[in-house]
């Protein structure tokens, strides 16, 4: 790719990369916000705050970078943000956000989850009909119009190089955009075409071939892409993290912190860092830490995470992972180990180093995982980790060579997973984690930066 001849690009997620409060009136009536606002006149924490998800800790960061490489030119991103003013202008970014009426988010809700819960295996399709013909579909099928007529506006403006879709929710844009400029799209979830409906593979396939590129996680992934009936370009690239974004914070204050979420100095931490979903399964850490109850009194289970956007009060306003949570805490309390399973909520990046430096080691349960970054930022804390063989990441795992693979549906060889390292024979941690250094550098925004700049050129150059 020329530097001198940097790409403007237009990103669409559904997900947004900052999440505003929603002002209400004193009459509790929602206050519009501004149409446009610059971020510098913002503070975070207390305007703002970023929005949790490997998505946006992905594509933001890649932006940057690309900007700071000479790359990129006009970069907009356009996304979901019902609460949000209609466009923010960072440094060298321009956010647009696309509002949705609260009676129509529902129903673009259902037919969001559905997809999701089918798609991750936490559901099955129950005979009634075509998802694609469902009155809801009608609902996420505006949406995808709402965020389309968006993108062509922007697009007679700016005159775009190419077109980066992110994910499920924003499969429809690549027919709704109906341009010839190269249009790239991300499938961030599993795919398996064993998981899809039949009634859904036309709609399915007929979307996805919209696009010139689509790009995967994992191996695995690309092959069942292909079999599905896409007939693209298909590419896999590994999630990436931006490894300056973490730190190591001082002792004390990671004991602080800590300490805030009801670790205290004597105890053995399990960790896991997940947003409150049943797919990622932190009723299995909770049986398997039953299980360990007694011979290891001083272990306790940390949970870090709190909700997606899809069940932010700022976002669609989904209430599962509040059910999720308490259903939880209720598991906990019948298991008698209430006291010793500890709930961090949302943290800050700050807070997010902290439970890492603390911890013995971290577990990924999820019944499916797209990826799994959280394994990776594990590997980064140089901490040891329990992976899931369901998980994407899963194929960057060898077993008790850099890390522990477990089948999450047997809690039994969870505990067992989990006893090997607090027991630590011949230095099994420490070694896991070493060898896991060489790993994470598959999937740091350096490799990643260079393999993204890659695809774009290919995509603009055809």
């Amino acid at each position: 790719m020329p530097t001198d001849q940097p790409l403007d690009i237009c990103v669409n997620t559904q997900t947004p990369l900052l999440l505003f409060p929603q002002a209400e009136s004193p009459d509790s009536v929602p206050v519009r916000p501004p149409d446009s606002q610059l971020l510098s006149q913002l503070e975070e924490g207390v305007d703002y705050r970023f929005s949790p998800g490997g998505v946006t800790r992905m594509v933001y960061p890649l932006l940057r970078r690309l900007h700071r490489d000479k790359l990129l030119g006009e970069a907009h991103w356009v996304s979901l943000n019902p609460y949000a003013p209609r466009e923010v202008r960072l440094e060298d970014l321009t956010l647009h956000n696309v509002a949705l009426p609260p009676e129509r988010l529902a129903a673009y809700g259902n037919v969001k989850e559905t997809i999701w819960g089918t798609v991750h295996g936490l559901r099955q399709e129950d005979g009634s009909g075509n998802l694609f013909w469902s009155d809801d579909f009608s609902e996420y099928a505006y949406y995808n119009r709402l965020t389309a007529e968006l993108i062509h506006s922007l697009d007679a403006k700016y005159d775009f190089d190419l077109f980066y879709i992110h994910d499920f929710q924003q499969l429809a844009i690549g027919e709704m955009l109906g341009t010839l400029k190269p249009k790239l799209f991300r499938w961030h979830i599993p795919f398996a075409a064993s998981d899809i409906p039949e009634s859904w593979r036309p709609a399915m396939t007929g979307y996805l071939n919209r696009y010139d590129t689509v790009v995967v996680s994992t191996d695995r992934y690309l092959a069942q892409l292909k079999e599905f009936g896409y007939t693209g370009r298909a590419v896999k690239l590994y999630p990436y993290l931006d490894e300056t974004e973490y730190s190591v914070p001082p002792p004390d204050e990671v004991r602080a912190t800590v300490q805030r979420f009801g670790v205290e100095p004597e105890d053995r931490v399990a960790l896991v860092v997940a947003r409150m979903d049943p797919q990622k399964a932190q009723d299995r850490a909770v049986r398997a830490l039953a299980r360990l109850a007694r011979r290891h009194p001083s272990l306790k289970l940390l949970l870090v995470g709190d909700g997606s956007f899809s069940s932010a009060k700022t976002g669609l306003g989904l209430s599962k992972s509040a059910r999720w949570r308490d259903a939880l805490a209720g598991l906990a309390r019948q298991l008698h180990v209430e006291g010793r399973v500890l709930f961090s909520g949302h943290v800050t990046q700050r807070e997010l180093d902290a439970c890492y430096e603390r911890c013995d080691f971290t577990l990924l349960p999820s019944v499916r995982e797209g990826f799994g970054l959280v394994v990776v930022e594990s590997w980064l804390h140089r901490k040891p980790t329990i992976v899931s063989k369901y998980a994407g990441v899963a194929e960057l795992v060898q077993h008790r060579q850099n890390g522990l693979l477990v089948d999450p549906e047997n809690t039994r060889a969870l505990a067992d997973r989990m006893e090997a390292l607090l027991t630590d024979p011949e230095g099994l941690g420490r070694k896991l984690a070493e060898r896991a250094l060489e790993t994470m550098r598959l999937c740091t925004m350096e490799a990643a930066s260079r393999a993204e700049a890659l695809l774009l050129e290919e995509a603009v150059s055809g």
